[in-house]
C-alpha cells in the first residue's frame, strides 16, 4: 500500500514522504479499512514538527480520522464484516491506501453520509459538542459569539450554535471566508480586520447586534487580543469558553470583569474530558454520531487532494486558507 509517512521530526512538513510498504493482516480485536477519505487536521502537522502532546513512534503516518471500507476483520471482530463503511478515529496512521484499526475506536458510516463527511466531522464537532453543550451550557436564544469562525472547529461551532437555538455571531479575517459562514447559517459575520472603536473591530459590532448587552457565550480558539475584547463585549452571567490559542498568544484574564459582570472563563480540552470521564467521554461520541446519522450537523468540505499532494493539503491548512474542513482522499475515491 501507499503511505505518507513521517521519517524524522522537522518544522518543514515537506521532508514526510510517499512510501510504499506492506500492511499485515489485522490482529485480533483489529478492523482493516480501505481509506477514502482522511481529514487533515493541525495535530497532524504538529506531530511531525514534534510540538504536540502526543509523539508517536517513527516513521509514522498523520492523519487521526477517516472513512472508507472494511477489507478485513481480525479475530474476535463480529461488529464489523467486508464490505462494511466505516469511520475511525485513531491518533495518526490515516494518510495511507489501508489502515488497521481497534475496533472500539471504528463505526458504521450513516446511510447517505459521503465518506469526507464522515472523516470530517469526529475531531472538530466533538469539540464544539463539548464546549457548547457540556462546559458553556448554551441554550436556546442565547447569543453565541465563534471566533475563528472560517476553521473547522470554528464553523462546527456555528453549525451546532444554530441547531442548538443560538443566535450565532461569527468573525473571521476576509469577507470571502465569512460569505462562506454566513451561507452555512451564522445570524451575523464580522470581519475583525476592519476597524470600528475598538481594538480587534469587533467589540462594537457585538453590542450593536446585541443592544449592548453582549454576548451570553463566547467560542474563542484564537487567544489573544482577541479573548480581551471579548471581555469587554459580553453580557452578565457570559462564559468565555477558551478552545486554544491560535494567534500564538495566551491572554490573561482581567479579573475585574469578571467579578463585575459575573463571566465565567472556562478551559475546554475534549479529549481529555473522555479520558477522565470515560462514560461521559462516550456519552457525548454517542449524542454526536446521533446528530450526524439524523442530518442536524453537515460539516463542510472546501477543498480535496490526493494521497500524494498530502503535503499541499497540510499547507493549506498551514497558510490559513481552509474554510471548515480540507480532505485527502485515496484508493481513487473522488469526493463528491
Amino acid at each position: 500500500m501507499k503511505t505518507i509517512r513521517c521519517h524524522q521530526i522537522n518544522d518543514d512538513i515537506s521532508t514526510v514522504s510517499l512510501d510504499e510498504i506492506d500492511i499485515a493482516p489485522p490482529g485480533a480485536g483489529e478492523v482493516q479499512i480501505r481509506v477514502m477519505a482522511c481529514s487533515v487536521n493541525f495535530p497532524d502537522v504538529l506531530m511531525i514538527q514534534g510540538k504536540y502532546q502526543f509523539s508517536p513512534p517513527l516513521p509514522f503516518a498523520p492523519g487521526g480520522e477517516f472513512a472508507g471500507e472494511v477489507v478485513a476483520v481480525g479475530p474476535g471482530v463480529d461488529q464489523f464484516k467486508v464490505g462494511d463503511r466505516a469511520v475511525a478515529g485513531t491518533r495518526y496512521g490515516g494518510f495511507s491506501e489501508l489502515v488497521n484499526a481497534e475496533v472500539q475506536s471504528v463505526k458504521p458510516i450513516p446511510s447517505g453520509i459521503s465518506f469526507e463527511k464522515a472523516a470530517a466531522y469526529q475531531t472538530a464537532y466533538l469539540t464544539a459538542y463539548v464546549a457548547l453543550t457540556i462546559r458553556g451550557n448554551l441554550k436556546a436564544g442565547e447569543t453565541l459569539l465563534v471566533h475563528g469562525a472560517t476553521g473547522g472547529v470554528g464553523l462546527a461551532a456555528v453549525d451546532l450554535g444554530k441547531h442548538l437555538g443560538a443566535t450565532v455571531i461569527a468573525t473571521g479575517g476576509t469577507d470571502e471566508k465569512l460569505a462562506v459562514v454566513k451561507a452555512r447559517g451564522a445570524d451575523h459575520v464580522i470581519n475583525y480586520t476592519l476597524p470600528d472603536d475598538s481594538l480587534g473591530g469587533f467589540r462594537e459590532k457585538v453590542k450593536g447586534l446585541t443592544d449592548g448587552l453582549g454576548a451570553d457565550v463566547v467560542f474563542d480558539p484564537v487567544g489573544g487580543s482577541v479573548f480581551d475584547e471579548s471581555m469587554r463585549c459580553i453580557n452578565w452571567n457570559g462564559r468565555i469558553l477558551t478552545i486554544g490559542f491560535t494567534s500564538g498568544v495566551w491572554p490573561k484574564a482581567a479579573v475585574n470583569h469578571i467579578l463585575i459582570k459575573q463571566i465565567s472563563v472556562i478551559g475546554v480540552r475534549a479529549g481529555e474530558i473522555g479520558r477522565r470521564d470515560p462514560e461521559l467521554g462516550e456519552r457525548t461520541r454517542r449524542e454526536l454520531y446521533q446528530l450526524l446519522e439524523n442530518g442536524d450537523i453537515d460539516p463542510h468540505i472546501c477543498a480535496a487532494f490526493p494521497l500524494e499532494k498530502a503535503v499541499d493539503a497540510m499547507k493549506m491548512l498551514t497558510d490559513r486558507k481552509v474554510v471548515g474542513k480540507v480532505i485527502i482522499s485515496a484508493n481513487g475515491y473522488t469526493p463528491s
